[in-house]
Parts: C-alpha cells; sequence; structure tokens
C-alpha cells in the first residue's frame, strides 16, 4: 500500500510538474519551455528588461551588468533612479563582454531573458536555463510595451493591470493642468558630446504622447530602429534650431554625474551656443528639463515620473 501510494504521489508530482510549464515562441521565432511562473529570472539587459519586471513587483536574481556583491558596472544604477534606493540588489554573473557561467548557474535561475541581440549567446545560455529573447526594437515595441509583454511571460499579469490602473488614474490628474487645444507637439532631446533625438522606447514617451502631444516633424530626422537606437538618435542642432514645439523636453544624458536642470543648459551652451536666444520655446517657457535615469525605462514607473515632472512644469508657468 505504501508503495502503491508512492508512485502515485510520484504521478502527481510529475504531472504538477509538467503543468507548471508551458511552451512560448519567443520574439526571435525560438520555441522555448519555461515556468509558468518564473521565481528566479536572470536578465541580460537591466534597464530594458530588469526595471520593467522589478516594476511588476519581481526582482531578478540575476543581471548582466552587476558585480558580485550586486554593485552596477555601468555610469547609472536605473534601481535606485526609477525603482528607489535601498533595495535589494540582482548579483552579477561577469563582466560586460564576458559572461561567467559559473556564476550563473550559482543563481540556479529559472528563466533567461535576454534582448534581440543575444541571440549569439544563446547557445551557451540554455545550458544554464530557458532562455527567451525579447524584442526591444523600436519598430516593434514602445513606451512601456516591453513591461506589458514581460508580464504575459511570467505570469505578471494581474500586476501590471494593477500598475496601469495607478497611471491611467495619474495621467488623467495631469491631463486636466494642460490647455485642451489640439494638435500639441513635442519634442524631446537628450544631450552628450551631441544632440540626440528621443525614440519611443521609454516610460517619457509614453506619458508625453498618453498626454495628447504628437512629435513635432522634423524634416530628414530619421529613428533608428535597429537593438543600438532604442533610446534616442543623433540630431544636427541647426535641424533642431528650427523646431518650435508646444513641448520641449530636454535631458542630460544619464551616462554623466549630474544631470540637474543646470548641467543640462551648461552642456547645451556648448553644443549649441546661443540656444536661449534662437529657440523659440526657450525663450516662451516650453521647455521642460527632466533627469533621463529617471525617464529612459520602458516602465510605468518611468512614464509616472514623467508626469510628475510634467505636472510640475505645468503647476509653474
Amino acid at each position: 500500500m505504501r508503495f502503491a501510494t508512492f508512485v502515485c504521489l510520484l504521478i502527481v508530482s510529475a504531472w504538477s510538474a509538467t503543468a507548471a510549464e508551458r511552451t512560448v515562441t519567443d520574439d526571435t521565432g525560438r520555441t522555448v519551455v519555461i515556468p509558468d511562473e518564473p521565481r528566479r529570472v536572470v536578465v541580460m539587459h537591466e534597464p530594458l528588461l530588469g526595471l520593467p519586471l522589478i516594476d511588476l513587483g519581481l526582482m531578478p536574481v540575476g543581471s548582466y551588468g552587476r558585480g558580485d556583491d550586486g554593485s552596477v558596472l555601468s555610469a547609472v544604477d536605473f534601481i535606485d533612479t526609477v525603482i528607489g534606493a535601498d533595495r535589494d540588489k540582482p548579483r552579477g554573473i561577469g563582466p560586460f563582454g564576458r559572461i561567467d557561467l559559473e556564476k550563473l548557474r550559482a543563481l540556479d535561475p529559472d528563466l533567461i531573458i535576454g534582448t534581440e541581440r543575444d541571440v549569439d549567446k544563446v547557445e551557451r545560455l540554455s545550458t544554464v536555463a530557458p532562455t527567451y529573447l525579447q524584442s526591444v526594437s523600436a519598430e516593434r515595441v514602445g513606451g512601456f510595451g516591453v513591461e506589458a509583454e514581460l508580464a504575459e511571460l511570467v505570469g505578471r499579469r494581474d500586476a501590471y493591470a494593477e500598475r496601469l490602473e495607478t497611471y491611467d488614474r495619474r495621467l488623467a490628474e495631469v491631463a486636466a493642468l494642460l490647455p485642451d487645444q489640439g494638435n500639441e507637439t513635442y519634442l524631446a532631446v537628450v544631450t552628450n558630446d551631441q544632440l540626440n533625438l528621443v525614440g519611443g522606447l521609454s516610460g517619457a514617451i509614453q506619458a508625453i504622447e498618453d498626454l495628447g502631444y504628437e512629435r513635432a516633424a522634423l524634416e530628414g530626422s530619421k529613428l533608428g530602429s535597429g537593438p543600438g537606437s532604442m533610446f534616442s538618435a543623433p540630431l544636427s542642432s541647426e535641424l533642431l534650431g528650427t523646431v518650435d514645439p508646444d513641448l520641449f523636453v530636454i535631458m542630460n544624458s544619464y551616462a554623466v554625474d549630474d544631470r540637474s536642470a543646470e548641467a543640462t543648459m551648461m552642456r547645451l551652451d556648448m553644443i549649441m551656443p546661443g540656444w536661449r536666444t534662437f529657440l523659440k520655446p526657450a525663450r516662451e517657457g516650453r521647455v521642460l528639463f527632466i533627469d533621463s535615469a529617471r525617464v529612459a525605462t520602458p516602465t510605468i514607473a518611468s512614464a509616472l515620473h514623467m508626469l510628475d515632472a510634467i505636472e510640475a512644469w505645468a503647476r509653474a508657468r
């Protein structure tokens, strides 16, 4: 009797394990068997993949681009700037350009999520855990669409619905402060060594466009759509000097330490001397300066930061 009971338990356990998995097709067309609700996720790109998961309440156990102690190896810790400081951080899996499979295995992941640019790493990563490649191309996904798609992937639909409800409520509050004139335009740029036009893959752009603003036309400009141009694309200062959007959003690069409005204006002075005079939005108080490290990720959290900034700008006008 005990043996029969043991066999039955084995059968039930095997069925439960099978029932807890599902087969999906990733954005490169690969078929992947993944846990129904992954618990130990490793991400290959923290700002584009890890932050959306954290916004959904799922902290990755590992992240490409962090040290063994969870310290960030890049210029900015987006968990601190977007979600909030004093949180646990994912562990690292080796320095950029050199994945350490032993460190990855030690994290015991049940799912690895990469972008389409990780296709050359899939074979190695798949020896450790099921590996899903999520598209982050501006041609296919925009705003915080990555967060919506990852919510479906990892079984966090309810969490996403709650976040979306919070966002929609905040969106309505901010929209009530803005003039309802119709056909309002915007332009968003980020400063680095040159000016860059901000693309559509960010919470910032989602919030701006959900408020009814349309991107101002720029003759001769074209946003990139490849994986290297998710956030921004180069823009000439001569072309920028001809535009007159109703809302002109300017950010300093998240790669610099000082992303304040004052530092951003100083950077503009070097790139576009005299911008305060010849840019009509600057003369008329239609420029909004914001920290790119808070609004650049494809998350509802970044979109909410953008709404906060627009509210403050609208109240100060």
